[in-house]
């Protein structure tokens, strides 16, 4: 699961627009079984669109088994499209489906994150695009900025194997009887393509920072240019200084993050950060035209990656996240193109200058819910000295 495998065939999906077609065709060429992991599953018209799909699967007699987050279920799922599955022949489960968010227990930020799809262990859907509209947050237009890949080749056997050992781990906690076994086979998967690739997880077990040091092995090792997007930025110490120390040897670092406030203490704490990084010759662009979803870097011009693993301490420490890493230069470019795009179209730059002669108070807010987001992680005992330890932010 963790090294790179060749013989792949990767491909890049933008958007719902892209990727919902492509999964439902999937969907609908099925002849054996559907595997389907979700954050969020909305009852809008994309996500009844999936669901319709699931269920003609069903119904010609395929497998198809649906996971879904306990969170993302409460607030998007509605219980008659719950019930339109299950009654349609679709084996539904929620992961962790107790939310109380009045009780303050760490394990309930233990989310499943990641959004993963297989069909007939033929071809494979990894990203960062929870089923839901992407017009679906309110106020804003245009659509959410998002990417996922679809995979074919030896990769997806990888896939195959962490989704049945998910499902039957869920189904031994919630004291259900399972056909799924616990530790399964690896099945194999023919070449079907020329891109190396590796599938990477974070759980809380044997692959607790596998998503991590495969971003901190890249950035240590490049040599031209490191473009990372993500739409929550709140790194440890080791993820700032390996940034710090590619632009002091020359690399061009752009960090393409979120303008929009979605979620207010850690969009301001992650402001915290921005001086230090900025001091150092890391560029920060915030794209401010729609809001931006996407969990995606390129490294140089052969390495990139897609995923669900935001770089902030709940992808890194406590969500079940999954990402592609590819090697290859023409997966690199037209990812790196879109990313470009984007900054071009949408993004406006940081500067230094700018930076440094903000207000007291907007300097006084950013440090304010940094200072809450430490005491928060302490509190809920995740990181600890080995997530904050080494540079502090530059005060500005």
């Amino acid at each position: 699961m963790n090294r790179f495998m060749p013989g792949n065939a990767i491909g890049l999906l933008r958007n719902g627009t892209e990727y919902f077609p492509a999964l439902i065709d999937a969907i609908d060429g099925a002849t054996r079984e559907v595997w389907l992991e979700t954050y969020i599953y909305a009852d809008d018209p994309s996500g009844r669109a999936v669901a319709d799909a699931l269920i003609r699967a069903a119904q010609r007699g395929v497998t198809v088994r649906v996971l879904v987050d306990g969170w993302g279920a409460k607030y998007y799922l509605t219980p008659s499209l719950e019930q339109a599955l299950v009654d349609g022949g679709v084996q539904l489960m929620k992961y962790r489906p107790e939310v109380a968010p009045w009780q303050f227990r760490s394990h309930r930020l233990r989310r499943l994150h990641r959004k993963i799809c297989h069909v007939d262990a033929r071809v494979a859907f990894v990203g960062g695009i929870n089923i839901i509209d992407d017009m679906h947050t309110p106020g804003h237009k245009p659509p959410r900025v998002d990417f996922a890949v679809t995979v074919r080749g030896p990769l997806v056997a990888s896939v195959v194997q962490t989704m049945q050992r998910v499902w039957a781990i869920v189904e031994i906690a919630q004291l259900r009887s399972s056909d799924v076994p616990l530790f399964p086979e690896q099945v194999r998967s023919m070449r079907v393509g020329t891109q190396t690739a590796k599938f990477v997880i974070r759980d809380n077990v044997r692959y607790r920072r596998d998503i991590e040091r495969a971003y901190l092995a890249a950035i240590r090792t490049a040599r031209t240019e490191i473009l990372i997007a993500t739409a929550y930025f709140f790194p440890g110490a080791d993820f700032r200084r390996a940034l710090i120390a590619a632009a002091d040897r020359g690399v061009k670092v752009t960090l393409l993050l979120q303008a929009r406030v979605e979620y207010r203490l850690l969009h301001y704490a992650s402001r915290a950060l921005y001086g230090q990084l900025l001091a150092a010759g890391v560029g920060i662009q915030e794209y401010h035209r729609s809001f931006l979803h996407a969990k995606v870097a390129v490294v140089d011009d052969r390495w990139a990656t897609v995923g669900s693993s935001n770089i902030d301490p709940f992808s890194f420490l406590m969500g079940r996240e999954a990402n592609v890493f590819v090697r290859d230069p023409q997966f690199a470019d037209r990812l790196r193109l879109e990313l470009l795009a984007m900054i071009d179209g949408g993004a406006r730059p940081v500067p230094r200058e700018r930076w440094d002669e903000r207000s007291r108070f907007a300097k006084a807010r950013s440090w304010i819910a940094y200072g809450i987001v430490r005491v928060a992680m302490g509190m809920l005992r995740y990181g600890g000295d080995e997530w904050w330890r080494g540079h502090e932010p530059v005060r500005s």
